[in-house]
């Protein structure tokens, strides 16, 4: 059987490098081609430098699986890579909505009214039955009333698939080097089905906030066709994921041959064919051609471009409206790049270290309530042993001496 199962690697690995390396290089060329396009018109950093991180994805898992198809030894350090940068790619492309909300600030203000119209549209007695309804409830069920909590739990969702994803890459690779990982084994004494349950749990969390928060910021999102960004991006990273896990479901079972290089080669060869349907997808939804024109004020010497349209009107008639788009002069591609690590960089950092604290806030708390419930029953302890000391004396002193 082992023989058979070698013998299965060693005919496809061929074919499967020359289709697959074909694939992954279109992939490359054609993310490379659209990373460059808004690099060279980088007129709204805000924006492009987390679209720039979202598109380099593709990039970056179709040079990590050839890599890895090539040569199995570079399997795992590609895999571990490739799992980092997608969680920072989920993070980017949240933080991407962010910005074509206006900010921080402005998504704030908007979610703080949009939770004011329940209030509005509903009776007094169903808000207090909402009100007393708990955050976590709200957020599953009707995550406009939250305001700016819902952005909260957004970014921390966003956030602990990034700093989790992260360290169990790091934990993968100690494993393996412990012999104690079992890549694709559901034994209970490899280190493979704990860290799967662990980043499942992290992913879907990280998924569903991110839903949430699109769901209710939909309507002020139309202009930038949301939808089908949000399900390029989520294709890649859910079906990834989920298409790792049942190859490894399926080999486990012996529906496919067990052998570990072909349960990392048939995924690597799967992502590259992934990686260039993704890049033509993304020359689609996340297009360079609407950062080729900036606002009339911001310019100096231009190249101006009219547009006519009619509009009809109910009553009847026509009127004709003109819009005039001012063509950018080209942006420097170095500073772009050093806009996109410096100022992407420090954005990481903040939100990195904000999120470690709003998760230590309440362990700290549960830890000083353990050590005050321990004080608190050592010192009932003591007081129960004075008062049986002091008990004993008087009895010993309250008994007569015999005669």
């Amino acid at each position: 059987m082992r023989v058979t199962e070698t013998s299965t690697y060693r005919d496809l690995h061929l074919p499967s490098l020359i289709i697959g390396g074909s694939f992954a290089a279109v992939a490359i060329c054609l993310s490379l081609f659209s990373i460059l396009q808004h690099l060279r018109f980088y007129t709204n950093p805000a924006e492009q430098k987390w679209i720039v991180s979202v598109l380099f994805m593709v990039p970056v898992y179709a040079t990590e699986s050839i890599i890895s198809l090539s040569n199995s030894k570079f399997s795992l350090p590609c895999d571990i890579l490739r799992n980092c940068y997608e969680a920072f790619a989920l993070y980017s492309f949240g933080s991407y909505l962010v910005a074509c909300l206006g900010g921080e600030r402005r998504v704030v203000e908007y979610l703080e009214n949009e939770s004011k119209k329940p209030l509005l549209e509903e009776g007094a007695n169903e808000s207090k039955k909402k009100k007393k309804k708990s955050s976590f409830w709200k957020f599953l069920c009707d995550p406009y009333v939250l305001g700016r909590e819902l952005f909260v739990i957004e970014k921390f969702g966003l956030v602990q698939y990034m700093i989790l994803k992260t360290f169990c890459a790091f934990l993968t690779f100690l494993l393996e080097l412990l012999g104690v990982y079992g890549d694709g084994e559901f034994k209970w004494y490899y280190g493979y089905p704990y860290i799967v349950v662990v980043l499942n749990f992290s992913q879907m969390w990280a998924l569903f906030c991110l839903v949430q928060f699109y769901n209710v910021t939909h309507e002020r999102l139309k202009e930038i066709k949301p939808l089908a960004k949000f399900i390029s991006f989520k294709a890649i990273v859910f079906a990834t994921w989920w298409q790792g896990f049942g190859i490894a479901l399926l080999c486990y079972y012996g529906v496919l041959p067990k052998e570990g290089r072909f349960q990392n080669g048939l995924q690597d060869f799967l992502i590259c064919i992934e990686m260039a349907i993704a890049a033509v997808a993304h020359l689609f939804v996340f297009p360079a051609e609407p950062y080729h024109y900036i606002p009339i004020s911001e310019c100096g010497k231009i190249t101006a471009e009219t547009s006519k349209t009619e509009v009809k009107l109910e009553e009847g008639g026509l009127v004709e409206t003109t819009e005039t788009q001012v063509e950018a002069s080209g942006t420097s591609i170095k500073e772009s790049v050093q806009d996109i690590v410096i100022d992407g960089g420090q954005h990481v950092v903040k939100d990195v270290v904000l999120t470690i604290n709003q998760a230590m806030g309440p362990v700290e708390k549960g830890v000083t309530k353990i050590q005050d419930t321990i004080h608190q029953k050592l010192l009932d302890s003591d007081g129960k042993e004075e008062t049986e000391v002091t008990e004993e004396v008087t009895v010993e002193t309250s008994v007569p001496p015999k005669e």
